[in-house]
């Protein structure tokens, strides 16, 4: 790809509609979903090739079968040391700790993009609220031991450990976005 910043790779899906293949891990997957949304957001036109899975998108982005994609920064890292990629923004709100050198893309001209995946711990309804503040408290003070946050850096993963009604609120709003997105989209389940 002749581009090195996400103003040039606009300027390239504008001037050549429908002439960018992206690879997914699969239709519906989060990296197909998050360039669904930066498309939308973009008003640009690009063609969705979806893979079984990351490592055969990775392998055929690498191989230039695919002109780009939105993998995670644990999958790509290493190939972005070596050369084999080149990695132009990240999707979070924020930069990277694990690549801070990389702008965001709402920083680099489209304001409030924002894609991330995210793990979470829940527990079956019904749990009394006692034991759920106690989980709570236990996953909080693990991901502050030193060791637990240095691993996740080195994986692109930035711990939060809200609490169980921040959580609930985190959810609802990454439904509602993604119904939104996959509704713009005409994505329907397969």
């Amino acid at each position: 790809m002749p581009v090195r910043n996400v103003k040039e790779f606009l300027a390239l899906a504008r001037a050549k509609p429908g002439s960018l293949n992206f690879g997914s891990p699969g239709t519906g997957s989060g990296g197909h979903l998050a360039v669904e949304h930066f498309r939308l957001v973009t008003k640009t036109s690009m063609v969705h090739v979806p893979y079984r899975g990351g490592a055969p998108a990775l392998a055929d982005l690498i191989a230039g079968q695919i002109q780009f994609m939105f993998p995670t920064v644990l999958a790509v890292a290493p190939h972005i040391k070596t050369g084999r990629l080149r990695s132009i923004a990240v999707t979070s709100a924020k930069r990277s700790i694990a690549m801070p050198e990389l702008p965001t893309i709402a920083e680099s001209g489209v304001p409030g993009f924002e894609a991330v995946s995210w793990n979470g711990v829940m527990t079956p309804a019904g749990v009394p609220p006692a034991i759920i503040a106690k989980i709570q408290t236990d996953v909080v003070h693990a991901l502050q031991a030193p060791d637990v946050r240095d691993k996740l850096a080195a994986d692109g993963a930035e711990p939060v450990g809200n609490t169980s009604e921040e959580f609930t609120k985190l959810i609802r709003h990454e439904v509602d976005k993604w119904a939104k997105v996959t509704k713009a989209a005409g994505l329907k389940p397969e």
